[in-house]
């Protein structure tokens, strides 16, 4: 059996690694001129590398888990000790722990708000949900002027969602954030270090994931797939300067990207709407000679009412070689971010980056990645679902078309969004193509 896989991600390699220990022969076609999808290194000391992409994961990501270890990669400890900086339009704060110096009361009734939205939601099919089409219809910008009153959970729901989702309240739906939550293990869960989400990160960097797994594959780089044609023998995959002939295929890209491939058939219901829009996401990574702030008290965790940098974190390689201050640009900030040039953009993150740590030398090196107009990615960290796609969408999302089967931490209701639901959609994948085929 000849299986082409298009996206050289963690979804795509990993049904690739899986389809060929099952047997198959497979190439694998990606359009970047690198493996790895929203995983993504850079290298900002001598073999000291920070995450550009996704980062993050917990104890409950288990299939992520076991793969580091087959891969022979480590976690390290994403580590927050020392106190926190908010800046959040009544002056600056510098508090112990995370939470914010906003109304308790507030904010603990915004978050009974989210965990009464996120328990009513059938994680395995969203679109079953009860009143699945009244939230999926409502955009939590609109959800939250009705339902959000107190200024300071107002101004902290934005932030949150940014954090959790790189989402902006206007592009998605109130059910999509509250499976997105759910999905992800939780509001608790997805929001913690120690004991959550963000516990750990890959020693040396997510990006080597996808490097390993593809080390022993057949990929071909710069080859962006152009149309995939089904008939009663086989399947056509035509690329820039490839044209192969399979006996499945594998889609393992983001909906719009999806979208962007002619399909033969073509397909009854589309693999994402005007709605679905891109993850909002541009990451900064401000790199000094060490991590100064920690000899100050300080964590490197901030959360801003204003941008660029609505959030950072202390992301510095465990060697201590350097001292590196990672930025999150999220929502509507994103874009805002994404149109400035090279060196405004620099300007404003590091005079955010002075203000929020004084102490502070100036950089020694700037990084800039900006998702939301990345050409083979179309935002990060996930789609976002806007009005009426999941009730559109949904019951579509892992439906084989003819020969062509869809992986992606988008079909995943497991985990969306993460590199552990993108793992998990390619196992998925995987076994249906080798069953369908045993089964023949």
């Amino acid at each position: 059996m000849r299986v082409v896989v298009v996206g050289a991600g963690l979804a795509g390699l990993t049904a690739a690694r899986l389809l060929v220990a099952g047997g198959a022969e497979v190439t694998v076609l990606e359009a970047r001129d690198r493996v790895g999808g929203r995983t993504h290194g850079i290298e900002v000391a001598p073999g000291g590398w920070v995450d550009a992409g996704a980062a993050y994961l917990g104890d409950r990501h288990t299939e992520l888990t076991a793969l580091m270890a087959e891969l022979d990669l480590k976690a390290t400890p994403t580590g927050m000790v020392g106190d926190s900086r908010f800046e959040l339009g009544a002056g600056d704060a510098t508090r112990p722990g995370r939470f914010p110096p906003l109304s308790a009361v507030a904010l603990g009734e915004l978050f009974d708000l989210l965990a009464d939205l996120t328990a009513s939601v059938r994680v395995d099919a969203p679109w079953l949900t009860p009143d699945a089409a009244a939230l999926d219809a409502t955009t939590v910008a609109d959800w939250a002027e009705a339902n959000v009153t107190h200024p300071d959970a107002r101004l902290f729901l934005p932030l949150f969602l940014g954090e959790m989702m790189a989402a902006d309240p206007a592009d998605v739906s109130v059910l999509h954030m509250a499976f997105y939550l759910r999905s992800g293990g939780g509001i608790r869960y997805l929001n913690a270090f120690e004991g959550g989400a963000q516990a750990d990160r890959v020693d040396g960097g997510a990006h080597q994931l996808c490097e390993r797994l593809a080390a022993p594959l057949d990929v071909r780089l710069s080859a962006p797939v152009r149309s995939i044609a089904s008939d009663d023998t086989g399947v056509t995959v035509r690329a820039d300067g490839v044209d192969l002939r399979a006996d499945a295929v594998v889609v393992a890209v983001p909906p719009r990207l999806a979208d962007a491939i002619t399909l033969t058939p073509e397909l009854g219901v589309r693999r994402a709407t005007p709605a679905t829009a891109p993850g909002c996401a541009v990451k900064v990574h401000l790199v000094y000679p060490t991590p100064a702030w920690r000899e100050h008290g300080l964590s490197g965790w901030s959360v801003n009412a204003h941008g660029p940098l609505l959030s950072t974190v202390d992301d510095s390689p465990a060697d201590g070689s350097v001292g590196v201050l990672t930025g999150f640009v999220t929502g509507a900030e994103a874009h805002a971010y994404a149109a400035l040039s090279p060196a405004e953009r620099r300007a404003a993150a590091v005079a955010q980056a002075a203000r929020l740590f004084p102490q502070l030398p100036p950089p020694i090196g700037f990084h800039v990645t900006d998702w939301v107009n990345e050409e083979y990615s179309r935002g990060c960290y996930a789609a976002l679902f806007g009005p009426g796609d999941w009730v559109t969408l949904g019951p579509h999302l892992t439906t084989p078309h003819h020969r062509v089967h869809w992986a992606g931490t988008e079909t995943s209701t497991e985990f969306f969004g993460l590199m552990e639901g993108a793992i998990r959609s390619g196992q998925r994948v995987a076994a249906d193509i080798l069953a369908t085929e045993e089964a023949r």
